[in-house]
């Protein structure tokens, strides 16, 4: 994966109303573009796209994972740490402002746009959404407590992600397969952005589960 994605290509946004994170922000993306850039060789960073996919895939761990877990994850696809001498705080600072935007959005069940680029108009919607959910599936290899739980309501959301690869991809069980394949692939990529984070939130609620409202008070 690379990460010379935002500044060629469009950032896909749903804009849908109601309450949400914060607004995409483009110079975010692209100031954390340039950090990653700099993430010096053999070491392979994930891209902006890739790496919003991995923090939601942390942060719907049951358990919360720490910073110190991840963070390696993100600068270097095989988890080796940065050379000294090397400045990883303004990118850190930057990944965790994202994290946090994220984790937000999550425990409200709120909409949130995906860091995911527009390609050139005639790609499939499932190109400009794969590096995102390879983000995602990163973090379901290193971080697998979610992706273990044999809950049958990950099922559709699991499925969802992962139909944006090709098939001989994939190394899921049976019943994921099969839903797979019975899948109609989305229409446009305003439809696989909705389903991205749809998929989050149904994921979220098994994963992190909302306290059920009391029973009302009665009226005095």
């Amino acid at each position: 994966m690379h990460h010379a994605v935002a500044s060629q290509c469009g950032m896909a946004t749903k804009g849908l109303e109601g309450a949400g994170a914060d607004p995409p922000d483009e110079v975010q993306v692209r100031q954390l573009e340039q950090l990653l850039d700099r993430v010096p060789a053999p070491l392979v960073p994930l891209d902006v796209s890739a790496l919003d996919g991995f923090l939601c895939g942390v942060l719907l761990q049951p358990k919360v994972v720490d910073a110190a877990e991840w963070l390696r994850w993100v600068t270097d696809i095989e988890g080796r740490p940065l050379p000294a001498g090397f400045d990883a705080e303004p990118l850190h600072a930057l990944i965790l402002k994202r994290h946090g935007q994220l984790r937000r959005a999550i425990a409200a069940r709120a909409w949130f746009d995906p860091w995911v680029f527009e390609l050139e108009a005639d790609a499939a919607p499932s190109e400009s959404v794969l590096p995102w959910v390879a983000g995602f599936a990163a973090a379901m290899d290193q971080f697998p407590a979610l992706s273990m739980r044999s809950d049958p309501a990950l099922l559709e959301p699991m499925a969802l992600l992962y139909m944006h690869f090709d098939a001989e991809d994939l190394e899921q069980g049976d019943a994921l397969q099969s839903l797979i394949e019975t899948l109609e692939p989305p229409e446009d990529l305003a439809e696989a952005v909705q389903d991205l984070v749809r998929s989050v939130m149904l994921m979220a609620d098994v994963s992190q589960p909302r306290p059920a409202a009391g029973p009302a008070r009665r009226k005095r």
